[in-house]
């Protein structure tokens, strides 16, 4: 199990007891954003695991997504107190946009593929 953020009070302790965190802002139907979360925590896990990893239902908790300008699900947030560790945020960021890329491009060809 992970940890959930239920209210901006909690999601603010959070943000300030940690030095770094990311939030997972997605939904429960969401089927991209189920199939991404475990690549993301496995990822967290792996490379990065001083950086502590938060689920934040934008359904549950609509203050906490709006407060952080999310509209669209899935979105991930890093929030660092550290300026020392963006590099490593960047490349956890980048590790997501490939893994995304990748998971996209299989996605179109098995379509295609089925579409022919």
């Amino acid at each position: 199990m992970y940890n959930t953020i239920t209210s901006l009070d909690e999601f603010n302790t959070v943000k300030n007891n940690y030095s770094g965190v990311l939030y997972y802002f997605s939904t429960i139907s969401c089927s991209v954003g189920e199939a991404l979360e475990p690549k993301v925590k496995r990822l967290i896990k792996e490379e990065f695991s001083k950086i502590k990893f938060y689920f934040v239902d934008i359904y549950l908790t609509p203050d906490v997504a709006a407060i952080n300008s999310v509209f669209v699900e899935p979105t991930i947030l890093v929030f660092l107190r550290e300026r020392k560790r963006l590099e490593k945020v960047e490349l956890l960021v980048f590790q997501i946009c490939i893994n995304l890329y990748k998971e996209f491009i299989k996605l179109y060809i098995d379509k295609v593929i089925f579409l022919l």
